[in-house]
């Protein structure tokens, strides 16, 4: 019995150190885990998607639970509307929907533009994509669908309140890509831009939001990273889960319409970053944008000769998606070739995974791609929300708990 002990006293205590090297190198390669999933994630009550169909605009609401079961609502968007549960007409005609976050219980509703009888659709058309004003920003990316963390990092850095409400005056909101998959709340993520565009707009203000790898999915119908519940919206929507996104879908729409390259007081915003073969096609910024955005929903596959479409749509060089800002062999030479062709002094990037936001190559790329918190979701280690200021000229880096670091 002595040995039997012995020997289980060594065995425990081999487990025990296998165990904790294990999670040492889990924590220094940055994974996490997962530790339980709240099931409000799955609460659909209130998910709402706005359609283009036969030449009206209508919302579709889904309403109910498992226990009562759902029903869909379809209202067709007009001046004349009657109010629903989730959809008024507000005195001016235009239709506002309210958005539910479960997790929480809260709400905030968006305005859909005054639809009259010679516009049933609303009309969607690209940003400029050059800005010089001199005002402050505030960037974030990589969110994936955490609306929780989106809504209060914004809070915490005065950028807008609890309802959405714009409060950043005239500075910038820069959202470089990635707000959408591996969470439970793209659509609460995505229907809050919406509104927060409307709200800078009103105010002075801007929000640039940047296509990011992940959005160019949805375009596409790729939906390997999407949470498995959009699959099951969609059908009671009566739609295929890529018509959550196509341009028959104001979301979809209004996506497709945005950029991939942005360049704001001279700092340039993109989600992957700019391959120094860039300056070989001499290419403008516009022109980046419109080769880039023609291929939104286009499947892109390696072709047998490389065309100045194919290195911008590309998922290794293209903007969305290239990394060589975090391989050894880039010099600081070839990353300002790559920023003298768009005609940007530094770039700020998401798409790659830091520890926390920070500077390289002198100053010239700045990465912001933290790992923020998951709605309904509890992680070990703990995730915490990171940004970037850009102000007077200077950088700072943004923390969860409201500090500004300079960096």
């Amino acid at each position: 019995m002595s040995l039997l002990l012995t020997n289980l006293k060594h065995f425990g205590i081999t487990f025990l150190i296998l165990l904790s090297a294990l999670v040492c190198f889990g924590l220094s390669i940055g994974a996490d885990a997962h530790l339980f999933e709240d099931k409000l994630a799955y609460q659909l009550e209130g998910e709402v998607h706005v359609f283009f169909e036969d030449g009206q605009t209508v919302a579709r609401v889904i309403k109910g639970d498992n226990d009562r079961g759902f029903t869909v609502e379809t209202v067709v968007l007009d001046p004349n509307g009657q109010a629903k549960p989730y959809i008024e007409i507000n005195a001016a005609g235009a239709t506002t929907l309210k958005l539910v976050f479960p997790e929480d219980g809260s709400h905030f509703v968006v305005d859909i533009p005054n639809i009259d009888d010679s516009v049933t659709i609303p009309t969607i058309t690209s940003p400029p994509a050059l800005y010089q004003d001199d005002e402050p920003i505030i960037a974030i990316s990589d969110i994936e669908s955490g609306f929780g963390a989106f809504r209060q990092f914004l809070v915490t850095h005065g950028v807008a309140d609890l309802q959405l409400n714009w409060t950043f005056g005239k500075g910038h909101l820069v959202l470089v890509g990635d707000f959408v998959d591996r969470g439970a709340s793209t659509t609460q993520v995505l229907w809050a831009i919406y509104k927060l565009e409307q709200a800078a707009r009103e105010a002075g203000g801007q929000v640039h939001f940047i296509i990011g790898n992940h959005e160019i999915k949805n375009l596409q119908g790729n939906f390997q990273s999407a949470n498995e519940k959009y699959f099951y919206i969609a059908g009671m929507l009566g739609k295929q889960q890529y018509q959550l996104f196509d341009d028959n879908a104001l979301l979809g729409r209004w996506l497709a319409s945005k950029n991939v390259l942005e360049v704001i007081n001279g700092v340039a915003f993109v989600h992957g970053g700019l391959h120094p073969d860039v300056a070989k096609y001499q290419v403008s910024v516009a022109e980046i944008n419109q080769i880039v955005r023609s291929g939104y929903r286009t499947l892109y596959y390696s072709p047998a000769t490389i065309s100045k479409t194919s290195f911008l749509q590309s998922s290794t060089t293209g903007p969305a998606w290239y990394r060589g800002y975090f391989k050894d062999d880039l010099t600081q030479q070839a990353v300002e070739q790559g920023l003298t062709a768009v005609g940007a002094t530094a770039v700020v990037v998401g798409h790659t995974l830091q520890s926390e936001v920070n500077a390289r190559f002198n100053h010239k790329i700045f990465a912001i791609d933290v790992k923020h918190p998951k709605d309904y979701l509890n992680s070990f280690p703990l995730r915490r929300s990171e940004g970037l200021l850009i102000k007077n000229g200077q950088y700072f880096r943004l923390t969860e708990d409201g500090e500004v670091l300079a960096l």
